[in-house]
């Protein structure tokens, strides 16, 4: 047999007849698995905590090779090398991905930076803790560009350095499949590996409607958006999700003035009803922002900064007659993302996509097809390349999830307990279905939907910090009284979220949340009133 220890990346050859025998004194942690999910365990090993490799697996260069070096293939990559398997990570020359390089990490220093100067210039909330700024508060926008690069470059030198610190391989050209099972085609050499499992992360890339003309100076997706070119007067955003709001908000903190431009009836449309009014009450009305909904921009042609506009042309959603033509300094397509998938090898390997999806099932291996397709052995899809959930951390949870299955935990990744959040100020924050969808699952499969929430208006740590906007609201189940989902849109959401995802992947019901005690005085005590009102107590 062989085997690999994830320490010193050797590799042993053992003769054993009958018998293998692995025991040291000393304690190791490793993953165990229940109906929740993952847990740790302590185990009788040596701190190697290795994974015996098949003969099988010795015929091979690599026991994994993992084509895409985002969240998702990092978090895949650690795992693999925590179970002593021999780790390849084709990075194609993006080591982080999207989110380090061109998504969730240098927004947020966007956001961050921007925030400071929207908090600066609220005068009135200053004046009511007492404070005065003497003059004008001013910004560099380059200097503002710079910290969002500057952060992307560092995590992605953490992420890098933690893969060849645990003895990953990382080859930088783009891998691809072969005709051949178990092997994979580096795209920059030419050179072919052979390898036991497979893990496509390939990620995704924006997605331009037709019409659209992108120049990535005046007309730009989000991947240009980040790197803060210019701040324009009057910017366009095409699209209400996640990313457009959060540019949103950085735009209009720096001093622009934005016109979403939606093609859905409602601004919003993927968040539940209720917040995203109460969003809209927050982040839309009282800031420079107008909108447009039910219209699609069918033609954006670029300008020339501080010479020509930006031209956009909408048509009715419904109808497709013309009804509007605007011009801007600028414009945004935020329009979602498709998966980044051309060009990989799929086909040669009968992988049919749809629209660029990979079909999986529930352990992540790669279906032939999405309808009554066959399992492709040995061949694993993850992150936005399946379509299940667009989220960095989700793409990491898949990774972790098809190594367990890679070695013979079985494993399924219950998406219904991944949160998420729109970095705005304030946030929201999510996890679980929406009400509306509450609703439908609830008179589908026969139980009863229960709704309790929680005020920001309230809670002493918000009033202090003048942040009394906002709520919690918190559906559950009333028979079993397990929590289905939380929403929440205030101050600190994001962090608040994950509490809440706790006790919907662990099953915790409301009435054991009613009886845990909260910190006082944190924000927290928010999801305390609302738990506390699901069974009908007060929160003081």
């Amino acid at each position: 047999q062989y085997a690999y220890s994830k320490n010193t990346h050797r590799t042993m050859k053992l003769y054993l007849p009958i018998t293998l025998v692995i025991s040291a004194p000393t304690a190791a942690w490793g993953f165990t698995q229940s109906s929740s999910g993952f847990g740790i365990r302590s185990t009788s090993a040596s701190t190697s905590n290795l994974y015996m490799s098949s003969e099988e697996s010795s015929d091979y260069d690599f026991d994994v090779a993992i084509i895409g070096c985002g969240v998702g293939g990092h978090g895949a990559a650690l795992h693999s090398r925590a179970q002593g398997l021999k780790t390849a990570v084709f990075a194609g020359g993006d080591v982080g991905g999207t989110c380090v390089n061109r998504g969730c990490v240098p927004s947020k220093a966007l956001l961050a930076a921007s925030g400071r100067v929207r908090d600066m210039r609220d005068e009135t909330h200053l004046a009511d803790m007492g404070i005065k700024v003497s003059g004008s508060v001013e910004y560099d926008r380059q200097g503002i560009a710079d910290h969002a690069k500057n952060l992307a470059n560092r995590v992605k030198g953490n992420l890098e350095g933690s893969l060849v610190a645990l003895g990953c391989d990382v080859i930088e050209g783009r891998g691809a499949l072969t005709g051949t099972a178990h092997e994979v085609l580096d795209q920059a050499t030419g050179k072919v590996y052979t390898v036991k499992d497979i893990i496509l992360a390939p990620g995704s890339i924006p997605f331009v409607p037709p019409g659209v003309q992108v120049d990535e100076k005046t007309v730009y997706t989000s991947d240009g958006a980040l790197n803060l070119e210019f701040v324009p007067e009057w910017v366009a955003i095409i699209g209400s999700g996640y990313i457009g709001l959060e540019f949103s908000d950085v735009y209009t903190a720096l001093g622009s003035e934005v016109t979403f431009v939606e093609a859905m009836p409602n601004l919003m449309p993927t968040f539940d009803r209720e917040i995203a009014k109460l969003a809209e009450r927050l982040l839309i009305r009282p800031r420079p922002i107008d909108y447009r909904t039910n219209v699609f921009a069918s033609e954006v042609i670029p300008g020339i900064p501080g010479e020509k506009p930006v031209t956009i042309k909408m048509i009715d959603a419904n109808t497709k007659e013309h009804v509007e033509t605007i011009e801007v300094d600028a414009a945004m397509v935020a329009t979602g993302r498709v998966p980044n998938t051309k060009n990989m090898g799929l086909e040669d390997r009968g992988i049919e996509t749809m629209r660029g999806f990979v079909a999986v099932n529930e352990k992540m291996q790669v279906m032939t097809k999405a309808e009554d397709g066959e399992v492709i052995p040995n061949v694993y899809c993850i992150g936005d390349a399946n379509g299940k959930m667009m989220l960095a951390h989700a793409a990491s949870a898949q990774g972790i999830s098809a190594i367990e299955n890679i070695v013979g935990r079985e494993h399924v990744v219950d998406h219904d307990a991944i949160p998420a959040a729109c970095f705005t100020h304030p946030e929201i924050a999510m996890v679980g279905p929406t009400e509306e969808q509450c609703i439908e699952r609830a008179e589908k499969e026969g139980w009863t939907l229960g709704k309790s929430t929680g005020s920001f208006r309230a809670n002493s740590k918000a009033l202090a910090e003048g942040e009394g906007n906002g709520m919690a609201k918190v559906l559950y189940n009333k028979e079993t009284g397990k929590v289905v989902s939380v929403h929440i849109m205030g101050i600190h959401a994001a962090d608040l979220i994950q509490e809440c995802a706790n006790a919907v992947a662990c099953g915790t019901t409301v009435q054991d949340l009613s009886m845990i005690v909260h910190t006082h005085p944190t924000l927290s005590e928010v999801l305390d009133e609302a738990f506390k009102g699901a069974v009908g107590m007060s929160s003081h």
